[in-house]
């Protein structure tokens, strides 16, 4: 059998560890890592058949990884959804929503998303969207995803009156029309279900754009069954672009349901053996479960809890049990108390069991830091926030929590895997190498910067361990996937402002050698 001769990169600095240490040259063959070091060690390594690979003074990195972007989403915004991020203004939204209005076939709902009153100076209502779209069903989401506006044939349609009550979980304010947290399913659940068909759209849209910004795997952080099938159906017929890690989402917005734990399942390019939990709301919106009631909001508000703890420690122990790796929602100081004792029951009755992750961790304190390291528990923020909504949090969060927004260095500093990501389209800037921008020069607390090494690492190794595919992914090291992210100039010799100016040149994901 005849050898897949390798290739030789070259002409450019490589950085296997993505921590600004530089080697000459990478040697892969069928997808794997050969060796990573001098041009001379590449060539021994390649043997006589190789081909060479110049880049032209482009820089080579571990493939990058989002460690928690809502694929289909990102997706449907570029393609099918009213997007309303980039208005700047209550006027700029209603015009954008009374121009989709007219373009719609009578009866279809008019679903956008992207409103933020820190940005565009108003909350839209009920009274509102029945003026802009008359006779016509409307859902915007706001850019958190955690607080909804619906007009009145929306309310009618999900069978929402004045004595409806929301489920637990959530809020429902009749006369504004607006719903907060598990209050939204009531109202989804009375919209057309998407094909399956559009949901693959949905994600292959979503999927190569992720791609073109130099991801090479992401995590999409809440999947049901439909999403879930639409998903194995890419697979089986090798249409995923890039690596997608799935968590599956336990208890959908709208009821008290419980969804039973999904089949577990590998691939080259999928895998779905974690499970997704959503303890409390958003901080830009201030629902996230707080010890400390939000400025701004009358009455006070100490935002939204959405589980008993007794109730969640029970679906989070079933699936511990069984295997599955725990991704949970928990912002809020309260939620992350909950969180952190719920794990702690799991290690101490149930040993040995996965590690888990903490989606966003928002407001930790030292204590919850030096928990979540003694539990190995992963950390998954998002330090994009610290640009995007920074405005949000000057205007709903008390002093008491202002210390504890986003910590970056000291989740590092208490020995903690960190994982980088966006929570796109929650934020309109997706590019990692804006998250990287914002990790190192952002930080809302000052004295919480990271350095360049340890944010690539978040997106390079840090993203491997969330994913679960640490040992063979996350750097170049001989045998491991030849993931890799390839840019335009070199990012640990720019200055951090520029960081998202560098272009992306590729991204390239290892195909596994066919036997």
């Amino acid at each position: 059998m005849t050898q897949t001769p390798a290739t030789i990169y070259m002409g450019g600095p490589i950085y296997p560890q993505a921590d600004g240490q530089a080697a000459a040259a990478l040697a892969v063959r069928s997808g794997r890592v050969l060796t990573v070091g001098s041009w001379a060690e590449a060539r021994a390594a390649a043997g006589a058949d190789f081909l060479t690979h110049d880049l032209g003074g482009d820089t080579l990195l571990p493939g990058l990884t989002d460690a928690h972007v809502h694929v289909w989403k990102v997706g449907q915004l570029r393609t099918t959804l009213l997007d309303l991020r980039e208005a700047q203004s209550a006027e700029e939204v209603a015009a954008l929503v009374r121009a989709r209005h007219q373009e719609l076939p009578p009866g279809d709902w008019l679903w956008g998303r992207g409103w933020n009153e820190a940005r565009q100076g108003f909350i839209p209502d009920r009274a509102l969207l029945d003026a802009l779209a008359p006779g016509r069903p409307v859902l915007l989401t706001r850019t958190c995803a955690h607080i909804h506006a619906v007009n009145t044939p929306a309310l009618e349609a999900a069978g929402i009156g004045q004595g409806t009550s929301a489920p637990p979980g959530g809020e429902l304010d009749y006369e504004s029309g607006r719903l907060t947290e598990t209050a939204y399913g009531l109202v989804y659940g009375a919209m057309p279900t998407p094909t399956q068909a559009q949901f693959e759209a949905w994600i292959l849209a979503g999927l190569t754009y992720l791609k073109s910004l130099g991801l090479t795997a992401v995590t999409d952080p809440a999947v049901d069954a439909p999403l879930y099938a639409a998903y194995q159906a890419l697979d089986a017929a090798g249409r995923l672009p890039i690596r997608v890690n799935l968590l599956y989402i336990r208890r959908p917005d709208g009821g008290s349901d419980t969804l039973p734990l999904p089949e577990k399942y590998l691939s080259d390019r999928l895998r779905c053996d974690s499970v997704k939990f959503f303890l409390d709301g958003g901080l830009s919106g201030a629902t996230a479960a707080v010890s400390v009631p939000y400025l701004s909001l009358t009455p006070p508000n100490l935002g939204v809890l959405r589980f008993d703890s007794a109730e969640l420690y029970e679906l989070a122990r079933e699936a511990h049990v069984q295997g599955f790796r725990i991704g949970a929602h928990a912002i809020g100081d309260r939620a992350l108390d909950q969180l952190l004792a719920v794990y702690a029951r799991l290690n101490a009755e149930h040993p040995g069991g996965p590690r888990h992750r903490i989606e966003h961790f928002g407001l930790p304190s030292a204590a919850h830091l030096q928990q979540a390291r003694d539990l190995g528990v992963i950390a998954v923020p998002q330090p994009i926030f610290l640009h995007e909504l920074r405005a949000n949090y000057d205007r709903y969060l008390p002093p008491e929590l202002a210390g504890q927004v986003f910590p970056l260095r000291a989740m590092f500093g208490a020995g903690l895997d960190v994982a980088f990501s966006s929570d796109g389209p929650v934020v309109r800037e997706l590019r990692p190498l804006a998250g990287v921008q914002a990790a190192v020069s952002e930080a809302y607390v000052p004295g919480m910067d990271v350095t360049l090494a340890q944010a690539f690492g978040a997106y390079t190794h840090g993203g491997a361990v969330a994913h679960g595919d640490s040992h063979e992914r996350g750097s170049l090291r001989p045998g491991y996937r030849a993931d890799l992210t390839r840019i335009g100039g070199d990012p640990f010799h720019t200055e951090p402002h520029l960081l998202p100016d560098l272009p992306v040149h590729g991204a390239l994901v290892a195909e596994s050698e066919r036997t």
